[in-house]
């Protein structure tokens, strides 16, 4: 793992490379740099697990045979333009949501002389995912279909994202919209495409795959990222700070979290009123009060119960496809994020 982590890299190295050597870049030496900070800071941080996926489920697509340094590079490659893809979605979403932290440092607005310009960064960061696929892959018979891949999903995030914040408007807030349907509309959108399905359609395309073939598979993934923003909300209340590398504050913003969702279906009047009276303020006694209201609904218990369900779950839908191959891959996913603590 580490061995195939330091390839990754590597091929991290090539690219970033090739982008700062654009002709856009030219005109100054301040251009340049300012890109290359602005990629360290943000693109290769965090786990690495979307773009490391990719690789994964290639090699598990070729049933063991050994893959050429080609196939490695060309699977990194696209391992890359998700990362990319995950650090334009990041450096937005921090300002949408104001936040303070990300991976254990300032959010990159936040940091010194950056502020706005981060809108900027986003969008650069999104234009390089093309230009990476025109350099490596316009030769290949699935190029179109890649480029269509990521639009897709980029447009299916953003609707998502576009659900979430509507669902969180200043003056708008009422708890009386979320619900369950509500809180997997988001989920389903703004994470489920990109976190799950993105890299295993990545290497399906690359293996020679159509994707029109491989509906149930982007089903399962897709209930899986749900599972996975399910464990995100349960983290962001319960989890450990130092361990998910950054703070919760689902809470203060009003969230449509699974949390909420499950307390407003199993309170009382008087607890609901509890809710009422304190989700969505930034004040922390109300952040306490809610947090207190969790603990007597034992949602820690309704979460354990949601996970192991899940899993059986999961687990018999993959358990029923007839490729082993594609059994492999959606196991190996399955059991990077089951019980997870970050």
């Amino acid at each position: 793992m580490a061995d195939l982590k330091s390839t990754f890299l590597k091929v991290y190295s090539v690219l970033k490379s090739e982008l700062l050597e654009d002709p856009a870049f030219e005109w100054t030496h301040d251009s340049r740099q300012w890109v290359e900070r602005m990629l360290e800071y943000n693109v290769p941080g965090g786990k690495l697990n979307r773009g490391l996926s990719v690789i994964d489920s290639y090699k598990l697509l070729k049933e063991g045979k050994e893959l050429t340094e080609d196939e490695i590079f060309l699977a990194s490659a696209l391992g890359w333009c998700i990362e990319w893809l995950q650090a334009y979605f990041l450096v937005l979403d921090d300002i949408m949501d104001n936040s303070h932290t990300r991976r254990g440092q300032p959010c990159w607005f936040r940091v010194p002389n950056v502020g706005m310009i981060a809108v900027n960064d986003g969008v650069l960061l999104r234009n390089h995912i093309p230009r990476i696929l025109r350099k490596h892959f316009r030769d290949k018979p699935y190029y179109v279909e890649l480029l269509d891949l990521f639009n897709e999903v980029e447009f299916q995030t953003a609707s998502g994202q576009m659900i979430d914040l509507i669902t969180t408007l200043e003056g708008a807030k009422d708890l009386s919209k979320y619900n369950l349907s509500v809180h997997r509309r988001i989920v389903q959108y703004k994470t489920a495409y990109y976190s799950f399905y993105l890299s295993v359609a990545c290497a399906l395309l690359i293996s020679g795959e159509n994707l029109d073939n491989h509906i149930d598979v982007k089903n399962i993934l897709v209930e899986m990222g749900v599972y996975f923003q399910v464990q995100d909300d349960y983290l962001d209340c319960f989890g450990d700070p130092e361990k998910i590398g950054k703070i919760g504050t689902d809470i203060e913003d009003f969230k449509c979290s699974w949390l909420v969702v499950k307390a407003l279906e199993l309170s009382s009047e008087e607890q609901k009123k509890v809710l009422y009276e304190n989700y969505g303020k930034s004040n922390p006694a109300n952040v306490a009060n809610v947090k207190a209201l969790y603990k007597e609904l034992d949602l820690q218990g309704v979460f354990a119960e949601f996970e192991s369900k899940s899993y059986e779950k999961l687990t018999a839908s993959i358990e029923a496809h007839p490729s082993k191959a594609v059994q492999a891959v959606l196991k190996s996913f399955l059991g990077k994020i089951y019980k997870r603590q970050k």
